[in-house]
C-alpha cells in the first residue's frame, strides 16, 4: 500500500503533526485523527485490503463526532462533465422514500467520519474513495422516523472505479442521475419545500465548479 499524501488544494498552510496524534491543517481548529497515519485515519496498519491510501488534500478538517452524537456523512462526486452523481432513495426506504441523495450514511459505532465515508462509497457504488478534496458543510437534520437529531458532514470527493457504471446498492436504491445546473430541480422530488438540503449542497458545487488541481 502507498503512503498516504496531503495535496495543497488551495492556500492554505503546511498540515502540521501534533506530538498528541492531532492534525492542524492550515488555520482551523485541530481535529483529532488516528496519530498511527494521522493523514490516512482510513487504514492506519495496511488492514483493509491493498487499494492506495486516500489523498486528503491540505486543509480539509475532519469533525469528530461528542459522545452520544448521531451523525451521517455525505459524498459528492463529480464527473469529467462537471455533474454530481445522485441515486433516488427506493419506495420502500424508512427516510425520504423516492427522494435523491448523495452517496452516504450513518457512522457506525467505532468508525470515524472517514472510515464511514469509505464504507458508504464503496457499498452504495462500488467505487473506491480516492482523495478527500474538501469539507462541504456540517449541518444537522431531524428524519421522519422519529430517531431524532443527525450531525452530518459532506465531502467533494474523488474516486476510482467506473463512473459509468456505478454498482448501485439494488435494495435501497432504484435509479441514479448526474446532475448539472440545468438538472437541480429535479432534486427536489419527492422532498418537502422546506427539505432542500441534497439540492443546496450539490447546487453549490456544479454552478461554482472547484479549481482544478
Amino acid at each position: 500500500m502507498s503512503e498516504p499524501s496531503v495535496v495543497d488544494d488551495g492556500p492554505a498552510s503546511a498540515a502540521r503533526i501534533r506530538p498528541d496524534g492531532r492534525v492542524h491543517a492550515g488555520g482551523g481548529v485541530p481535529r483529532a485523527v488516528n496519530p498511527l497515519n494521522p493523514l490516512n485515519p482510513l487504514d492506519p496498519e495496511g488492514s483493509r485490503g491493498t487499494d492506495a491510501a486516500p489523498v486528503l488534500s491540505l486543509g480539509v478538517e475532519v469533525p469528530v463526532p461528542a459522545a452520544g452524537e448521531v451523525w451521517t456523512v455525505g459524498a459528492v462526486v463529480l464527473n469529467g462533465r462537471g455533474e454530481a452523481f445522485a441515486q433516488k432513495r427506493g419506495p420502500h426506504r424508512r427516510l425520504y422514500p423516492g427522494a435523491w441523495d448523495v452517496l452516504g450514511g450513518h457512522v457506525e459505532p467505532g468508525e470515524t467520519l472517514l472510515e464511514a465515508l469509505a464504507r458508504e462509497i464503496h457499498e452504495e457504488s462500488g467505487w473506491h474513495l480516492r482523495r478527500v478534496r474538501r469539507l462541504l458543510r456540517v449541518s444537522t437534520w431531524t428524519g421522519d422516523d422519529g430517531n431524532g437529531l443527525r450531525h452530518e458532514a459532506d465531502f467533494l470527493v474523488e474516486v476510482d472505479g467506473d463512473l459509468d457504471r456505478p454498482a448501485l446498492e439494488r435494495t435501497k436504491n432504484s435509479a441514479y442521475a448526474w446532475f448539472g445546473p440545468a438538472d437541480l430541480h429535479r432534486l427536489k422530488e419527492g422532498r418537502a419545500p422546506h427539505e432542500a438540503l441534497i439540492h443546496d449542497l450539490i447546487a453549490a458545487v456544479v454552478e461554482t465548479p472547484p479549481p482544478l488541481g
